[in-house]
């Protein structure tokens, strides 16, 4: 069940897209629109006017909000953004939490109303502008997927940095880093339930049709890079700590590797082809190869603390790949900014400002001291093996929301209907 209507990227354009989305410090493919649609006219046989008249307040309130921010809310907006975030985000993230409780009463218990309406949204990452299915479980999808972008911007916002009072250079609070790890497990949250307990629901022909935005892959690489990027601020906390080893810093870093290269997996494989896609794949792999320098890095310091000439030999191979991956992450990064929408870096900050420095300064002064040991072999022959450690960072266990109290009385109102009927039929 469920009909599948796609409109080519070359209609009349929904699809709005800015030139340049400003400084990015959290990749947010744009931001997924809902078109209007009438209720009434699909479900005004089957449902109170109450209810009906309740789903679409709810879901004309979302098309009209996020229409108006979609073009504007990938872009910088310091003087809006809020300690917390932007308020727009927060308003539109309340509104489809309002929504969503509605929402699913057209899918309980395997609902024949789940196939009545046909939901259309304006997608980003798709060559295809937009996509229509006859299936509730696909509105579902999209409101969490649209959660999600909504907690990556607000994460986005909160990233930034910004003039502090003293007037010195821009930096980012430690109660805007430690706010936008809840926000990144939010994040990830939404997605795991996407494809744990929403995607599952589709028949599998309309999981091959859904657009690329809301592909497993995609999702899949979403919530990874939400928990990669948690664990990056908490890297950079770890760094301004003087109590953090450098064994908890290492395991940081080979966190984020680990991280990025299953979100590269999951999506090096899909059509993401086009403005938005592309750049989504620019994103993963600088990402990719910045957390490399990273670990690579607090590998080799750590094995510069052994004895053997082995272990210093090994120290000076993983801090010169470091330093490899160091300038690669600069070229990728370059390239990232370029491709269209385009973006720049904010000022450098926190984990990078730091390793930045750090790494092309120790990797020459510990050649230097190693002379005799460094070899003139190839680096990523001689690069060690990085250390394989569990994933600790896990996403927040998001569960759907149960069903808002107007499918009770809705659910009373038949039984009541139905009873009086009975009696009639009687009399």
């Amino acid at each position: 069940m469920g009909c599948l209507i796609s409109t080519p990227k070359d209609s009349n354009g929904n699809r709005r897209r800015p030139g340049n989305i400003g400084e990015v410090s959290v990749f947010v493919p744009g931001l997924r629109i809902p078109k209007s649609l009438d209720f009434s006219e699909s479900l005004g046989d089957h449902l109170s006017k109450s209810l009906v008249e309740r789903l679409s307040a709810l879901r004309t309130r979302i098309v009209v909000m996020a229409s108006q921010e979609a073009p504007t809310i990938t872009r910088t907006r310091r003087k809006t953004a809020t300690q917390h975030g932007g308020s727009t985000l927060a308003d539109l993230q309340h509104a489809l939490e309002d929504y969503l409780p509605v929402l699913l009463g057209l899918v309980k218990d395997g609902s024949p109303l789940q196939h009545k309406v046909q939901f259309v949204w304006v997608n980003q990452e798709d060559d295809v502008e937009e996509t229509a299915i006859s299936n509730a479980w696909y509105e579902v999808l999209s409101v969490l997927h649209l959660m999600a972008m909504l907690s990556l911007s607000q994460a986005n916002l909160l990233l930034l940095p910004r003039t502090s009072a003293d007037g010195y250079q821009p930096k980012v609070s430690e109660d805007s880093r430690k706010a936008s790890i809840d926000v990144f497990l939010k994040a990830a949250g939404y997605l795991d339930c996407a494809v744990r307990h929403v995607l599952p629901q589709l028949p599998t022909h309309l999981r091959r049709d859904l657009p690329v935005d809301l592909a497993e892959g995609v999702l899949r690489a979403l919530c990874l890079q939400a928990l990669s990027q948690g664990v990056d601020v908490q890297l950079g906390l770890a760094i301004d700590s003087t109590k953090a080893t450098l064994a908890v810093k290492r395991r940081l870093a080979c966190e984020m590797v680990k991280y990025w290269q299953q979100a590269q997996d999951n999506i090096l494989n899909l059509p993401l082809s086009n403005g938005w896609g592309e750049k989504h794949l620019l994103f993963v792999k600088w990402k990719y190869i910045e957390a490399k320098a990273a670990a690579y890095y607090y590998h080799g310091l750590i094995l510069d603390e052994g004895n053997t000439e082995k272990s210093h030999g090994m120290a000076i191979a993983a801090l010169q790949a470091a330093d490899e991956y160091l300038k690669e992450s600069k070229k990728a990064c370059e390239a990232l900014n370029t491709a269209l929408p385009l973006s720049r870096n904010p000022p450098l900050w926190g984990t990078m400002k730091y390793l930045s420095e750090k790494i092309p300064k120790d990797t020459s002064s510990k050649v230097r001291i190693n002379r005799d040991l460094y070899t003139h072999e190839k680096i990523m022959e001689t690069a060690p093996t990085l250390p394989d450690f569990a994933l600790s960072l896990k996403p927040d266990e998001y569960q759907l929301p149960p069903l808002h109290a107007s499918w009770n009385d809705e659910n009373q109102n038949k039984g009541q209907y139905g009873s009086n009927k009975l009696k009639g039929d009687r009399t």
